[in-house]
């Protein structure tokens, strides 16, 4: 039996209440039927992205992206709310060049990812982005374990979106304005 004075539950109890526990999808950092369905969203409002006017040209990419990518700019809306959005197009393949990519985008291209800027306190530690993969499709890639990856991908991991991206110079989370 487990005994506890009333001063030690009081202070348990409010110590409870001042630090409120997640609860259902807030513990999961992605993954879950809130950020997958905001990454349906976005992806159906983001749809024409190669026709955007900020682009790169096809650049060296580097893991877990691709021998080459190429990054996309612009703002889109979703649920009547603004948000800027960088677009990486990720290519890979046996062979692949900006050459080929050029001739051919559609056979190189093995993946989509995003990172959107989300409302202030979606995620304050990592200034609140949003990441998500694609497959070329639209549809959304898992991890190894079966989780889609939507959300704050990775969080509080040694791999993955935020880890890496939060290496960035400028503390921006972007490596596209890095010198």
């Amino acid at each position: 039996m487990i005994r506890i004075s009333l001063a030690g539950l009081v202070g348990l109890t409010a110590a409870l209440f001042a630090y409120p526990q997640p609860k259902g999808e807030d513990k999961k950092p992605f993954g879950g039927p809130k950020d997958v369905a905001f990454a349906r969203k976005v992806w159906t409002r983001m749809k024409n992205y190669p026709d955007w006017e900020l682009h790169s040209d096809v650049i060296k990419g580097q893991t877990p992206h691709g021998k080459w990518v190429k990054i996309y700019s612009s703002w889109i809306r979703v649920d009547g709310k603004l948000f800027p959005i960088l677009v990486k197009d990720n290519f890979r393949g046996r062979g692949v060049s900006p050459k080929r990519i050029q001739e051919d985008r559609g056979k190189w291209l093995k993946a989509v990812t995003i990172m959107l800027k989300r409302k202030p306190g979606y995620d304050k530690e990592n200034q609140d982005w949003f990441w998500a993969k694609f497959s070329p499709d639209g549809k959304l890639v898992n991890n190894p374990k079966g989780v889609p990856l939507a959300g704050r991908v990775a969080k509080g991991s040694s791999k993955g979106c935020i880890s890496c991206h939060s290496q960035a110079d400028g503390d921006d989370y972007l490596f596209s304005n890095d010198g």
